[in-house]
Order: C-alpha cells, then structure tokens, then sequence
C-alpha cells in the first residue's frame, strides 16, 4: 500500500469503536476506498469513476460512462 495515502473516514459511518466505516484517501496513484476493519485490502479508482459511483448512490440510476 503507498504510504503517502492521508485516510478520511465517512461522516455516516457507524460504530462505537470506529470499525464499522468506509475511508476514502487520496495519492498521487488515484483515490483509494476501503473498509477500516481491513485495512491493507483497498480499491484505487480514478476521480471520473468515482464521480460516477457516488452519482449512482445517491440517484439510483445510471451515470454516464466517464471516457477512456
């Protein structure tokens, strides 16, 4: 894992301990999303991707396709 990755955990994740959240970081590399109860498994993805995912969250439907 790059260790130049600052990790942010969501404002909706849950939890009294802290071990049931989302984190988003970002590197030179991409950003990054993972689970904060595994830690070294993340996935890096690119910020068109990651516009379009949290657009299909939070619309329920499809975003266009980011170009290649």
């Amino acid at each position: 894992m790059p260790s130049s990755i600052s990790w942010q955990k969501s404002s909706f994740s849950g939890g009294a301990q802290g071990n049931d959240c989302v984190e988003l970081g970002i590197s030179a590399a991409g950003f990054h999303l993972r689970e904060s109860d595994d830690p070294e498994v993340f996935l890096t993805t690119t910020p068109a991707a990651l516009r379009a995912f949290l657009h299909r969250i939070r619309t329920s439907t499809p975003a266009p396709r980011p170009p290649l």
